[in-house]
């Protein structure tokens, strides 16, 4: 499945899109500094990358490479996760760009995509996204396309350094979709 626009091109993750996205691997260490699956240095990347297939090929999981056509470069990686087609439910996350990416719309053009295909194709009931209850920058970003805040699941996730971490929920629903959420996302792009 491929989802793009004029802005961005989301095609499925693969293996060898470990040299598109060794440079932020490398060199762009604070990317990570809110993932729960850390990919900093290459061999992390790798077991990132062989982690997100894995689940693709169990079908829990579809992981996006992420192309930015106005910058003609990859830009980093976002997925469909913990997909529950039974109950319509899916979650929209692992998402992550560099630096030279945030900030630029390229977000709101992938997830109006992500959205638009899980809502519309797939017919999920709710979209769900979960964030690190510290990580300000997602969370806003978050409540930009029109997420709402459904609570705070406490110390439910370990951190990759130790410790564990306080997740956010935030969710869209359909009929937020299709009421509201699209229409003011279309007009944010």
């Amino acid at each position: 499945m491929i989802l793009e626009d004029e802005r961005v091109l989301l095609r499925p993750l693969q293996f060898s899109d470990v040299e598109n996205l060794l440079y932020f691997s490398e060199h762009e260490p604070d990317i990570w500094y809110f993932s729960l699956v850390r990919a900093n240095g290459k061999a992390n990347l790798e077991n990132y990358i062989r982690i997100a297939l894995r689940a693709r090929d169990n079908k829990m999981e579809f992981p996006f490479i992420v192309f930015d056509k106005k910058a003609g470069k990859y830009a980093g990686s976002t997925r469909f996760y913990d997909m529950q087609f039974s109950l319509s439910t899916l979650q929209l996350g692992y998402t992550w760009y560099g630096k030279d990416f945030q900030g630029t719309g390229l977000n709101r053009h992938c997830k109006f995509l992500l959205l638009q295909y899980a809502f519309e194709q797939l017919a999920m009931e709710r979209v769900e996204f979960r964030a690190d209850h510290n990580n300000a920058r997602s969370i806003a970003a978050m409540k930009s396309i029109g997420c709402k805040v459904d609570g705070v699941l406490r110390s439910n996730m370990p951190k990759a350094e130790g410790g564990r971490r306080d997740s956010i929920v935030l969710s869209i629903l359909k009929d937020e979709w299709i009421s509201e959420v699209k229409q003011n996302l279309k007009k944010m792009l």
